[in-house]
């Protein structure tokens, strides 16, 4: 179990022995994908505009243009692969009762595609306040987020490890979607100096974050498997 969410990614830098097959290069299209997401990221999507991007790609605004017609096209494809991404995730066991694995499972990997998307989370009133169909979609991803945790603490009350009425596992549900998706600029604002916030540190203290708040809840060994994995964040 790994708190640290710096190396979501295989680095395809990686060598490869003589055996491995070549890696097929990438087309222009996904490589500005990729470098529009790393410099979204690092800068913030309000100050990079399609010019640095071209820039940073050694590629013509003309060459970029060919492919996307505007930064609002890149941002839309970006949330298009984030949004798959957390369909992915929040999904729940349908042949068994949910355990407390899959509640560790499901803030683990919530907060690891937060990072890896993380300019969306913290532009993100900007961004849905200038696009109705992202905000339409956003929207579906808290309610995804808030059904599913509801949905895993209901399974575990019916493994009889937790013990909640209906109001508290609808404040419950509520308060873990609001965490995760204000949490990193919780942190942003709470760090010491402006920048010098480690924010992949961070989000492991956000899952930790839900964790406490679910831990009132449990009994008996499920309380001490949640500070088990609760020690894991703060190490």
């Amino acid at each position: 179990m790994d708190g640290n969410f710096t190396h979501f990614t295989h680095d395809i830098r990686h060598p490869m022995s003589s055996s491995e097959p070549a890696l097929v290069p990438m087309k222009t299209r996904d490589r500005i994908l990729q470098t529009s997401l790393q410099l979204f990221n690092e800068y913030g999507e309000p100050r990079i505009t399609t010019n640095h991007i071209a820039d940073e790609l050694d590629i013509s605004p003309g060459n970029l243009y060919y492919h996307f017609r505007n930064k609002d096209d890149i941002i839309w494809l970006l949330f298009e692969q984030f949004e798959r991404r957390m369909g992915a995730v929040l999904q729940v066991p349908k042949r068994r009762v949910p355990d407390m694995e899959d509640m560790w499972l499901y803030l683990h990997l919530v907060f690891e595609n937060i990072w890896e998307y993380r300019f969306f989370y913290r532009d993100l009133d900007n961004l849905l306040s200038r696009n109705k169909k992202l905000r339409t979609h956003f929207r579906r991803i808290l309610g995804r987020k808030v059904s599913t945790a509801a949905t895993i603490c209901k399974g575990l009350i019916e493994a009889g490890v937790m013990d909640a009425s209906s109001e508290d596992i609808a404040a419950l549900s509520r308060n873990i979607a609001v965490i995760a998706t204000y949490w990193l600029n919780f942190q942003r604002i709470s760090a010491p100096v402006a920048g010098q916030s480690n924010e992949s540190d961070h989000l492991a203290m956000g899952v930790y974050q839900v964790l406490s708040l679910v831990a009132p809840f449990l009994q008996g060994e499920a309380r001490e498997l949640l500070r088990q994995i609760s020690r894991e964040y703060l190490s």
